[in-house]
């Protein structure tokens, strides 16, 4: 059963999902800077400005590296040592990790630096003005993270194997979802190096 009204008003956490070795990049690209700040600490910052509490950042290639990165930030670093298997390794880990008694968690991932707080926030308060166990952002035709899941669907997150066990709950339980809409800009992440560039001269970096 989804989180009844009265238990949505408390913290609700964050799940980072920072793991991957970024192998069509050819180098971290958490590590790559826009506006002066690595793209892990960006999207860490703005999980914890939206209120999210505790925020769990799911770490694995070069994962000392990253939780450096990370001392100064109020969050906790999760290692993944399977994260080469694939991100929904890192979901699961992320999702373990979330203590009991929270509600829900947002999951955001570390290479879509045009998500910002006010969306995140924005997810939050749709859920805590309803009854669904999920809240999807759509792009467009396009459901992505961030994506607000409900205590109720942990299970399901963490039972699943194989890619794509986000997106197959999300499928399962569209019809009970709530969506935010944001522009098809947002959706734009960094996997080569021309998307980096890209969105480097479309921010001014």
């Amino acid at each position: 059963m989804p989180s009844e009204p009265s238990e949505r008003s408390g913290p609700v956490a964050g799940v980072v999902l920072a793991a991957g070795s970024s192998t069509r990049m050819g180098r971290n690209k958490l590590f790559f800077e826009l506006d002066g700040e690595t793209l892990l600490r960006r999207v860490v910052r703005r999980a914890i400005d939206a209120g999210l509490d505790p925020v769990v950042v799911v770490v694995g290639h070069e994962a000392e590296r990253a939780r450096a990165e990370l001392a100064e930030l109020a969050c906790t670093p999760v290692d993944n040592p399977d994260h080469a298997l694939g991100i929904n390794r890192s979901l699961r880990a992320g999702i373990c990790h979330v203590p009991e008694g929270v509600p829900a968690a947002v999951v955001m991932l570390a290479d879509m630096p045009f998500v910002t707080t006010r969306m995140v926030a924005s997810l939050v308060t749709r859920y805590r003005e309803s009854t669904a166990p999920l809240v999807i952002s759509a792009y467009g035709d396009v459901n992505a993270p961030p994506m607000l899941y409900d205590r109720a669907l942990f299970s399901e997150l963490r039972q699943m194997s194989g890619e794509g066990c986000g997106r197959q709950v999300v499928r399962r339980h569209r019809h009970e979802a709530v969506a935010v809409s944001w522009p098809a800009a947002a959706l734009q992440d960094i996997d080569v190096p021309e998307d980096y560039e890209r969105i480097k001269a479309e921010l001014g970096a």
